[in-house]
C-alpha cells in the first residue's frame, strides 16, 4: 500500500476518553490525522452520540446528533461504549458494519496505558481482542500499547512515542506481510506493538525496534481476600498500580483484584526475541499474529541482512 495514499483509520481504545486512564489516544489521533489520513475514533459508547475533541488534550463535548464543528474543535468523531457494548471489540465491529461500513483501510486498538506483551497479558487483553475482531472483519489491523515502566510516565516520552507508533503504523502499512494460512488475502491477520515508555524514547536516533515472538509465560495468584464488599479494580492497564487490599471479611468470600506480576512485568528468563525480552532490553516489539493467539509465519518478514545475533531487526 502506497504511502501516500489517504488511508481510512478507525481508532478504538478500551481506557476511555481522554484523561488520566487513557493519556494517550488523543496524541496518537492526532499523528495519524497528520501522517496516514483520516481516522474514525470510537472510544466510549454512549448508544451513537457524536464527540467532537479540542485541542490541546483533546477534550470535548458529545451531542446527541451530527453538528457542524464549532471553534476549537479539530474533529467530529463517535463515542461508543457503556453497557451492553463495553468492550472495544464492539466498538470497532459497530463501526466496521454500522457507522463506517466499507469506508476503512485499518483499525488500530489503543494506546492502550500498559504492556500487553507476552502470553499472560495478550490472553486477556481487550486491545488485542478488538485488532483480533477486526481482523475477522477481514480489515487489517494492529494493537498498539505503551508499556509503563516509571509511574507517573513523564510527559516528555509522550511525543516520541506518538512519532514512533505513527511510524511503525505507516512501515506495516506499507510493509503488511504475507502468512498462507492469513484470513485476508493471504496476509498477517493482525500485528501486536509495544512500546515502553522509557527514556530511550529520546535518545538520538529513536528506540530499536524488533520482530518478536510471544514470551509464552503464565501467571499464579491474581486476586486477594478484600474486606470490603464494594467492587474495587483498576481501569488500565497491567502496568497500572492496584494497590494493597485490606485484610479478608471472615463472613464474606469477597476478593479484590491484586494480581502478584513481579515475575512478569521484570522478566529474568524471557525467551531471546520474543516480545517480553524485547520490553526487558528497553526495545519496542512488533509481533505478526494469527486471530488465533499464535503469531504468524511471516513470508519474507525481514532480509537476511537484517538478522544480527539471532535478533529479528524492524528498520523503518
Amino acid at each position: 500500500m502506497s504511502s501516500h495514499r489517504r488511508v481510512k483509520v478507525l481508532l478504538t481504545n478500551d481506557d476511555g476518553p481522554p484523561g488520566p486512564e487513557s493519556p494517550y489516544i488523543y496524541g496518537l489521533y492526532r499523528h495519524l490525522t497528520e501522517d496516514l489520513g483520516k481516522a474514525y475514533q470510537i472510544k466510549e459508547i454512549i448508544h451513537g452520540r457524536y464527540y467532537y475533541p479540542r485541542e490541546p488534550e483533546g477534550e470535548g463535548e458529545t451531542s446527541e446528533k451530527s453538528r457542524p464543528l464549532r471553534e476549537g474543535e479539530v474533529a467530529e468523531t463517535s463515542r461508543c461504549s457503556s453497557p451492553p457494548f463495553k468492550t472495544p471489540a464492539t466498538c470497532a465491529n459497530i463501526g466496521l458494519h454500522n457507522i463506517y461500513s466499507g469506508e476503512v483501510d485499518l483499525v488500530i486498538s489503543g494506546p492502550n496505558l500498559g504492556r500487553n506483551s507476552s502470553a499472560a497479558f495478550a490472553l486477556s487483553s481487550g486491545t488485542i481482542g478488538a485488532a483480533m475482531s477486526s481482523s475477522l472483519s477481514q480489515t487489517r489491523s494492529i494493537a498498539l500499547s505503551y508499556g509503563t515502566v516509571i509511574h507517573p510516565t513523564p510527559q516528555e516520552f509522550f511525543e516520541p512515542a506518538h512519532r514512533l507508533g505513527s511510524r511503525i503504523i505507516q512501515y506495516l502499512l506499507d510493509n503488511w506481510g504475507k502468512d498462507p494460512t492469513g484470513i485476508r488475502n493471504g496476509e498477517v491477520d493482525l500485528y501486536n506493538v509495544n512500546i515502553p515508555m522509557i527514556k530511550e524514547l529520546l535518545q538520538e536516533g529513536g528506540m530499536k525496534v524488533c520482530w518478536t515472538t510471544i514470551w509464552r509465560n503464565g501467571y499464579g495468584r491474581l486476586f486477594k481476600p478484600h474486606k470490603h464488599s464494594e467492587p474495587s479494580t483498576s481501569a488500565a492497564g497491567p502496568d497500572a498500580d492496584v494497590g494493597v487490599p485490606g485484610a479478608a471479611d471472615a463472613e464474606h468470600l469477597v476478593f479484590k483484584f491484586s494480581p502478584d506480576m513481579s515475575g512478569i512485568l521484570n522478566p529474568k528468563d524471557s525467551p531471546v526475541g520474543s516480545d517480553g525480552w524485547a520490553i526487558a532490553q528497553g526495545h519496542a516489539s512488533v509481533t505478526p499474529m494469527r486471530a488465533t493467539f499464535a503469531e504468524a509465519e511471516v513470508i519474507g518478514l525481514v532480509p537476511a541482512t537484517d538478522i544480527e545475533g539471532g535478533i529479528r531487526k524492524l528498520k523503518l
